[in-house]
């Protein structure tokens, strides 16, 4: 078996289904997202897939303008600097379908280390939330309910 030093990542394409059977094999908290834009891969010298990132819609209906996107999960297998690769590639695929935006978030206890090495930058602090459950309207538990999150978003090129 291969070092971590050893591992080359290139990006693969990655057809839905595939890229959300991976986010529910890997994925630490979260289930995969409903719809996707896109989807885009990280895949080893060997051709095994190693990471996926899906990109879809806004959750946030007031961005869900039409000209924004958000990467709505990223998954690994543990291997170094997938996320960066996925996160630049996101955006760089984003631009050339014409979006002008994306976002992501990231939970509290992450570093965002990944989205800073793809020149992401911090657009907001969101607290804590309760969650969606109420009486009303009843809904499960996702994990995440008093969970504080960093929304990010892609760096602009406004020479581009």
């Amino acid at each position: 078996m291969m070092s971590e030093e050893e591992i080359r990542l290139h990006l693969v394409p990655v057809r839905q289904r595939d890229a959300k059977e991976f986010v529910a094999t890997w994925h630490r908290h979260h289930k995969p997202p409903p719809g996707a834009v896109f989807t885009v891969g990280a895949a080893d010298q060997d051709g095994i897939l190693r990471a996926v990132a899906i990109a879809g819609r806004p959750v946030a209906r007031h961005f869900d303008d039409g000209q924004t996107l958000e990467v709505t999960r990223t998954a690994t297998d543990g291997v170094r600097n997938a996320n960066s690769l996925l996160y630049g590639a996101t955006w760089r695929a984003a631009k050339a379908l014409g979006y002008t935006r994306l976002i992501t978030y990231t939970q509290e206890g992450e570093t965002g280390a990944s989205l800073r090495a793809a020149g992401w930058t911090v657009f907001a602090q969101r607290p804590p939330r309760r969650g969606w459950n109420c009486a009303s309207r009843p809904r499960q538990a996702l994990g995440t309910d008093n969970v504080a999150r960093t929304l990010w978003e892609a760096q602009t090129d406004e020479a581009t």
